[in-house]
Order: C-alpha cells, then structure tokens, then sequence
C-alpha cells in the first residue's frame, strides 16, 4: 500500500510538471521588444539593460543623472546585436511629479513604440536605528522606492491592457522579504512593493499582463556604496538557498506562475519554516548581545 501511495504521488508530480508549461504565461520575445528601465543609469538596471539589449531589445534608459545615462548609453550600444536597436535616455525623477512621468513615458512610446516591459529599478537604501533616523527618511524612502514604481507603472498599464501584452518587473529586495535590524524605513517601502505587486497582479493577469517582483539580496551597486555608510551591522546574503527559502516562506498569498511552483512551496514550507526559527533566534541572540556589550562599554566609560 505505501509503495504504491508513492507510486501515485510520484506520477501525480510528474503530470504536474508537464502540465505546468500549458497554463504559465509564455516568455516575452525581447528581439524588437520595447523595455523600460527606471534606475537604468547605474547598477542592477544598467545590467538589466545590457543584458535585454543583447537579446535584441529596443531600451529606454530613465535615470536623474544626465551623465550618468548617457555613460550607460555608450556601454549598453557596445552590445548590440542588430543596426536597428536603439537606446533612448531620459532625465526624469520618477518620484516627483506622476504628470511629468507620463509624459515622457509618451515621449518614449512615440519614438520606440509601445512599452512591452517595465523594469522598475529606482531606488535607494538608508539604515539606522529607528529613533535614529530623521522622519524626512521614511518619507524620502517611501516616495523613492515605492512611489517610484508606482508612478512609471501607472504610466505603462493602460496600453498593456489594450495591447493585451506586457510585462513589469518590480526590483524590491531580501529586506522586503524579512524585516531586519537598523532598516525600519528601507524594508518597510520594500514591503510596499510587494503588496501593490500582488494586488495588481489580481488586475491585470485577465489582460495578458504579468507581474515580476525581484528580491535580490546585498548587491554591488553605487546604490549599495551610499548604503553602507550609514550600516549600522553586516548581513550578507547569498542568491541561491537563502534567497529560494525566504520566497517560499513569504509566499503567503503570492500567485504563483506554474503549479510545480506551488507544489514546490507546500511541500518545503515546514522544513524551511523549522530553519528560519533558528535564523530569527540567531538575529535575536546577536542584537541582544551587541546590546549587552554597548552597555557595558558605556559604563565602563561612566565610571572611568
């Protein structure tokens, strides 16, 4: 009997992983394909770029600096793949002013044609304590990192849905996956990401749009460069198992693009939960520590 119970489930898996193909949404042809990339002038959106140019894709670069998008324009042309492909940058805060994002995203369409992907990179890190940290930050954080995906996501759904195509990526981070010590303002306005993420999805997958959100851990960026000068501790993170648990712990009520996906994350989730009370217990035992002995350290210098 228990043979042939792992018989029937063996099969019951198998049949999912050849059905899984029919009813995910097919990969977005990149060649002649026009991408978006907010943050593209530097970073994981410059890399983001390069690596959809290479496949073809026609680019539009949307950065503050003005410098530094034309020094990533030169970098990304250098791998083009056809004399036609184009790369067009355009100087915008995408935090600011959501009529001023329209707008050049119009801009944009009118010269490359309509968007068929959205990688939504810009974005910036502060940390410190939470009493620490001016409330200006909070505020600077949540229209920077949220409102900057929000506002060029706005600008880009109303055409996907009549061309019944597209595609947006939203980069959030490992810290938009688990709150972590001394990054109350950045994981918080990650957090966000993930929530509109999900509740778009919900809206537009009937349309043949489809949601991405990207949780990359510690990543070396200019971006991550500002970050550390204000880091108050070390958490460092690899991409492959950590990354792969913490999506399966948070997946909550995420949709999920293939049911070997969803399979994947049922099956795993007590293992992975059982490892990540051992992970909470060590960051707990670690801030209490370093608690401890800065409050030895300052009666020491008391009573000096």
């Amino acid at each position: 009997m228990l043979l042939l119970a792992a018989a029937f489930l063996v099969a019951f898996v198998l049949l999912l992983y050849m059905v899984s193909p029919l009813i995910s949404p097919k990969p977005l042809a990149l060649p002649g394909a026009h991408v978006v990339v907010t943050g593209g002038s530097s970073g994981i959106g410059k890399c983001i770029a390069i690596e959809c140019y290479k496949q073809g894709a026609f680019i539009t670069l949307v950065a503050r600096n003005e410098d530094k998008l034309l020094q990533a324009k030169k970098e990304i042309e250098m791998h083009s793949i056809n004399d036609k492909q184009v790369v067009l940058c355009i100087s915008v805060d995408v935090s600011q002013d959501y009529n001023q994002v329209e707008n050049v995203i119009k801009q944009a369409q009118e010269k490359l044609g309509p968007v068929d992907m959205l990688v939504n990179c810009a974005g910036m890190a502060v940390s410190g304590k939470f009493e620490d940290l001016e409330v200006s930050t909070f505020e600077r954080l949540m229209s920077i990192n949220y409102l900057g995906s929000v506002y060029p996501s706005r600008a880009v759904i109303t055409t996907m849905k009549e061309r019944r195509v597209g595609r947006i990526v939203f980069v959030s981070s490992q810290a938009g996956q688990l709150g972590l010590f001394g990054f109350t303002a950045y994981s918080a306005s990650k957090f966000a990401i993930r929530g509109l993420a999900e509740a778009l999805q919900m809206e537009v997958k009937p349309y043949n749009v489809y949601i991405t959100v990207a949780y990359p851990p510690d990543t070396d960026t200019p971006g991550f460069a500002e970050e550390n000068r204000t880091k108050q501790g070390n958490f460092n993170s690899s991409l492959g198992s950590d990354g792969y648990m913490l999506s399966a712990l948070t997946c909550g009520m995420a949709p999920v693009t293939s049911i070997t996906e969803g399979l994947q994350q049922v099956v795993t989730m007590g293992l992975f939960r059982t490892i990540a009370l051992f992970y909470l217990g060590s960051f707990d035992s670690i801030v209490r520590r370093c608690m401890m002995q800065r409050e030895k350290s300052e009666n020491a210098d008391k009573t000096a």
